[in-house]
């Protein structure tokens, strides 16, 4: 369909979760923006994301839920109240068209769910895509189904399938439109922060300047996608040795663990406080590069158009990678080696910022 631009056309966004896909959806909301300037765009997303996607330029209206949780649970007099009171907002306004991005039955009966005016429309994708998940319902449940071409990237999925929707071309590099907010955390001075926390008492020089920082991206929900100990340590401190300090950043008390011991081994390391994610986000933002493996942090990155390598295990950079002057993707089976790392790392246009 094509919408009327004079009549502020109201689309909504379902994209659920995880982190990572949240913000390759981002891509899609900066091209529908070009196609119709005045489009009022909303975007439901589970609750723990929406501090991010509220950074996303372009989306007015951010609907949280809690589908996750209310799984657990759904019976319950919380649970009940919560779902109605979604389910309020929700519908609070029809909208012009609804495009599900998700593709998954619990997207689906969200899309199903919201409120379109007359003439408005529901879409989804209509085939599962190499990589992604892709359940039955979210193509019946919708009033167009469009069919995507099974090898495609993520980011290039979702741009193409609000591309179909609203009938206009993508065009260009993505654009993720994802600003940095005012939460960062104040980076340790003179000292490396590990260096601190074993010795509170120790002064710190004031006037001592800050070096660029580097931040490593080492935890991911999946274990097979995890980059050796040593290798962070080896990698850690051939960044400390060309002037960098090394921050360290983790989402859980395992990945802290791990952050401690990596900075163990490193002369200039700051393991990051424990964050929210908007926070987490305004602290990548200022620093100088980013270096991690495929997880939702690592993508953030890419989104904040720092500069980056994302490590692989697999043959999978085709599906969720990067490649450009500022971000590349390196693979190797079992791993990448340190070596290879580095010199992806070294050949980006890497500035170094003042902190």
């Amino acid at each position: 369909m094509s919408l009327d631009t004079a009549q502020a056309p109201r689309i909504l966004i379902v994209k659920l979760s995880s982190l990572g896909d949240v913000v390759h959806a981002m891509a899609a909301v900066q091209d529908i923006r070009r196609a119709y300037p005045t489009a009022q765009i909303d975007w439901v997303v589970e609750r723990a994301f929406a501090p991010l996607v509220a950074r996303c330029e372009g989306v007015q209206r951010v609907i949280p839920c809690e589908l996750r949780r209310w799984r657990k649970s759904p019976f319950s007099v919380q649970t009940r109240r919560a779902w109605a009171a979604f389910k309020a907002e929700l519908q609070a306004k029809p909208y012009d068209a609804v495009i599900d991005l998700q593709g998954l039955t619990k997207s689906a009966l969200v899309s199903w769910l919201a409120q379109t005016r007359v003439g408005g429309l529901r879409y989804s994708m209509a085939n599962r895509t190499d990589g992604s998940s892709f359940e039955a319902p979210a193509r019946w449940l919708a009033d167009v189904a469009i069919p995507l071409e099974p090898h495609v990237h993520a980011v290039e999925r979702a741009r193409i399938l609000c591309a179909k929707a609203l009938n206009y071309a993508v065009d260009g590099e993505p654009r993720f439109g994802l600003r940095a907010g005012t939460l960062a955390v104040a980076q340790p001075q003179a000292r490396a922060q590990h260096q601190l926390l074993a010795n509170p008492g120790a002064a710190s020089n004031p006037f001592a300047p800050r070096k660029p920082v580097v931040a490593l991206v080492h935890g991911t929900s999946r274990q097979d996608k995890e980059w050796p100990l040593d290798h962070w340590i080896a990698l850690g401190q051939r960044l400390n040795h060309s002037g960098f300090c090394v921050a360290l950043v983790h989402g859980s008390a395992a990945e802290k663990a791990v952050s401690e011991k990596i900075a163990a081994g490193l002369t200039d390391a700051w393991v990051w406080p424990t964050m929210a994610l908007d926070a987490v986000t305004d602290t990548l933002a200022r620093c100088a590069g980013v270096i991690g493996v495929d997880s939702g942090l690592s993508h953030i990155a890419v989104a904040l158009g720092l500069p980056h390598v994302q490590i692989y295990n697999f043959d999978t950079a085709w599906r969720t990678g990067v490649h450009s002057a500022r971000q590349v993707s390196v693979y190797a089976s079992p791993t990448p080696d340190v070596d290879a790392v580095w010199q992806a790392w070294d050949g980006l246009d890497t500035p170094v910022l003042c902190q």
